[in-house]
């Protein structure tokens, strides 16, 4: 496309990609908003905005994810920078910070394991009364969460690369614990779609035979870094796999939370 019009470049990408990814594109490229595209349609695009356009719209008809063309996503209110470090912010963990803020009555100290990009922890960072510590594995993923609280204005975040709990100091006790572990079934990782199969990190997807193998480390582990009548607070994939295990190792008052589609997505007990 030689200088087409606004007009002309959505349904171009629209024939690629459909209107609604078509739009949300031309609008990271021109830095317009979608009522500012659609009012004035008829505006010619620059070079440089077509070009951006035409090879951003190619990478999606390819099927890499929306969110990480887009370099950030929605979450909680915090627009997350996103990108193959880390899984994708998904509007379901949103249900795990919210049932984390029902919970809270004064300062608590939390640690979030798994962090990934840092939503769920730069989330309750945003809290009152919360001082967080984040804490991931992989040290890319590390750095993208750290990314996100700069950039977000959240300098009290600690961070700290640990398998679980290998790194955190002993001794150190947290009101609340939450984590978003891999929980895919090893057999089912290859049956996800390719925008998730062939983008995201498999470090954060397979959750070994059963989906369940971190939830039987980090939830018997968890009881030594909770202060009394502390929480652990866990998205599931095996919501009753997750209930189990969290009983035998002796929380109380275990609840599950549904998502916005009505399926299980949070499991939580209190030691």
């Amino acid at each position: 496309m030689t200088n087409p019009t606004v007009d002309a470049a959505l349904r171009f990408g629209a024939s690629r990609i459909g209107m609604r990814e078509s739009v949300m594109v031309l609008s990271r490229v021109t830095g317009k908003t979608r009522e500012e595209l659609l009012t004035h349609n008829e505006r010619r695009l620059n070079r440089d905005d077509i070009q951006n356009f035409e090879s951003l719209t190619d990478r999606r008809a390819r099927g890499e994810p929306l969110q990480y063309i887009l370099g950030s996503w929605p979450f909680y209110g915090l627009e997350i920078s996103c990108d193959k470090r880390a899984l994708i912010p998904r509007q379901d963990t949103e249900v795990l910070v919210e049932a984390v803020a029902r919970h809270i009555d004064g300062m608590v100290g939390i640690l979030d394991l798994c962090t990934g990009s840092g939503c769920v922890a730069l989330a309750l960072a945003s809290l009152p009364n919360t001082a967080v510590t984040a804490s991931d594995i992989s040290a890319e993923a590390l750095g993208l969460a750290a990314e996100n609280a700069k950039s977000l204005g959240y300098p009290g975040i600690r961070f700290i690369r640990s398998d679980l709990f290998s790194q955190i100091p002993e001794g150190e006790r947290f009101n609340i614990i939450t984590a978003n572990p891999p929980y895919i079934p090893s057999s089912e990782v290859l049956r996800l779609s390719a925008e998730v199969r062939d983008y995201e990190p498999l470090l954060a997807l397979d959750g070994g035979g059963d989906g369940l193998d971190i939830y039987r480390r980090l939830i018997p582990e968890s009881k030594n870094y909770l202060s009394p009548g502390g929480a652990l607070f866990l998205e599931v994939g095996p919501a009753a796999g997750v209930a189990a295990l969290m009983e035998s190792a002796g929380f109380n008052g275990i609840q599950t939370v549904s998502d916005y589609a009505g399926l299980p997505r949070v499991v939580y007990g209190v030691l």
